[in-house]
């Protein structure tokens, strides 16, 4: 007896296909739109996109026939992450005034990691109130840089249990790094001057993850994250640096190369696979021509852009050549954020912060927009969705849109209702559709956590009409349908 043909999913019909993509998440059903025409034609149904949208806003009414329910999400999750509403989950936390205030903070899911002196800091914002859950007091000195990684890229992850964990590594003006997982801590000696830069990913060798550090005495150190060199993790050391580390970033297209800019602005491409110690496993450098210490940096593809002085640097890590250079002529730049997979800059400058368009087919950078500001914007912030500045003195961040530099939103450190006195911004950090900020207050020191997630009211602007196309779910206007 011969055995039944085989079904494929070509044997499916519609509304089989979009049954089995109503058990998918939203990043699940746009990659199953890629596959084909029938999966494409399930994928965009609107059962599937309605489910999509009252999982993520429960409480939010579905206007009928406004637009497809896959465009009406989009709309919303855009809107969202643009931070367009006047009612986002909040929560403050006032901080000891005795302490220092926060310097680095950093979002990672509904917690909140920031660095006061030389501890560090976790707080839960899962209620409306902000609570301190992990405090961490093994620096000696100031607390220079900050690096979350998941516990399931580190060699030091053993079950599932652990996959949402992360690791926290600090470094410090007292010459120190710190490695903090659960309740566990480590030690990394060496350095012979403060440390002043971490990598922002870990390298791959073909044993372990390591992790590398520079420091004002002018090395880079590479030190194995493997519970075999708990006692002896130090790797290499690589000299060939004449001032202190600025940053330390790993080259996208090659995890195993490490670059490395300095004070003088000196650029650094290190082999990390089987190092030797000293110079010689430079494999390249250049040298960007300013009197100015280097704002930041930024690896994307082959390419590694560097703001210094008034100028932002695209180097090709291949051939250590200059690609490309956006000038800002007399302005000084303060703060720089760089989108490259969106040909996209922003720079923050004394008066206002730049938006600009770096596509390679144009002889000349594009602005796209001037985001105008009351004093010198060192605080920023850019993604797809929005861009985040912020002027320590002022007490605000405002929101603008990416595409056209619209204002979004206007958002301040304490609490709106008391600012009566003045109030100053000293750090802050967004990711995606939430962001947190610290500073001083009337009240005293704060930090101020908002998500927008579950927000309905629209913003209010002066001078600005409000959309009511989403209305508070408590808003039962007549003359409208709803799902």
């Amino acid at each position: 007896m011969s055995a039944p043909p085989a079904r494929t999913l070509a044997d499916l019909d519609g509304d089989v296909l979009a049954h089995c993509a109503g058990y998918l998440g939203p990043r699940d059903v746009a990659s199953l739109a890629l596959a084909c025409r029938p999966l494409r034609a399930a994928a965009y149904s609107d059962a599937v996109w309605y489910r999509l949208f009252r999982d993520q806003w429960p409480f939010e009414k579905v206007p009928c026939r406004a637009l497809g329910l896959r465009e009406l999400y989009i709309r919303r999750h855009t809107e969202v992450h643009q931070m367009k509403y006047d009612d986002p989950l909040s929560a403050i936390y006032y901080l000891n005034p005795a302490e220092t205030t926060p310097s680095h903070l950093m979002l990672d899911r509904n917690s909140i990691w920031l660095c006061q002196g030389p501890v560090a800091k976790k707080l839960s914002v899962d209620g409306p109130d902000a609570e301190v859950v992990e405090t961490h007091r093994n620096h000696g000195a100031r607390i220079t840089c900050m690096r979350l990684f998941s516990l399931v890229d580190t060699p030091l992850f053993r079950s599932d249990t652990q996959k949402d964990e992360k690791a926290l590594i600090t470094s410090s003006t007292d010459r120190t790094i710190r490695l903090c997982w659960k309740g566990h801590s480590r030690c990394y000696k060496g350095h012979s001057a403060p440390v002043t830069a971490l990598a922002d990913k870990l390298l791959v060798d073909s044993e372990s993850k390591v992790l590398a550090s520079g420091g004002e005495d002018c090395t880079i150190r590479l030190w194995s994250m493997g519970t075999r060199a708990k006692n002896h993790p130090l790797i290499a050391t690589f000299h060939g640096h004449e001032k202190a580390l600025s940053f330390l970033s790993v080259a996208r297209h090659k995890s195993s190369l490490l670059v490395s800019c300095s004070k003088d602005s000196k650029v650094k491409v290190w082999d990390t696979v089987a190092p030797s110690s000293g110079s010689s496993s430079c494999v390249g450098s250049a040298h960007i021509n300013s009197s100015s210490s280097p704002i930041a940096m930024k690896c994307h593809e082959s390419l590694c852009y560097i703001a210094t002085g008034s100028e932002v640097t695209a180097i090709d890590l291949r051939t250590m050549k200059k690609a490309s250079v956006l000038a800002l002529e007399d302005h000084k730049i303060l703060s720089c954020q760089m989108l490259p997979s969106e040909w996209l800059i922003c720079t923050g400058i004394k008066d206002k912060a730049l938006l600009w368009d770096i596509r390679k087919g144009q002889e000349l950078p594009n602005t796209v927009a001037e985001l105008q500001s009351d004093g010198p914007v060192t605080l920023l912030h850019l993604d797809q969705y929005k861009v985040v500045t912020g002027v320590p003195s002022d007490g605000q961040v405002h929101v603008w849109e990416t595409r056209t530099g619209e204002l979004l939103n206007a958002l301040s450190c304490g609490e709106p209702a008391r600012m009566g006195g003045r109030s100053t911004v000293s750090a802050m950090a967004v990711d995606g559709r939430r962001i947190a900020m610290a500073g001083s207050s009337p009240e005293g020191s704060v930090l101020h956590y908002r998500d927008f997630v579950k927000s309905s009211a629209p913003v209010s602007l002066p001078g600005k009409e409000v959309s009511r196309f989403w209305r508070p779910h408590n808003d039962d206007s007549e003359g409208e349908d709803y799902y």
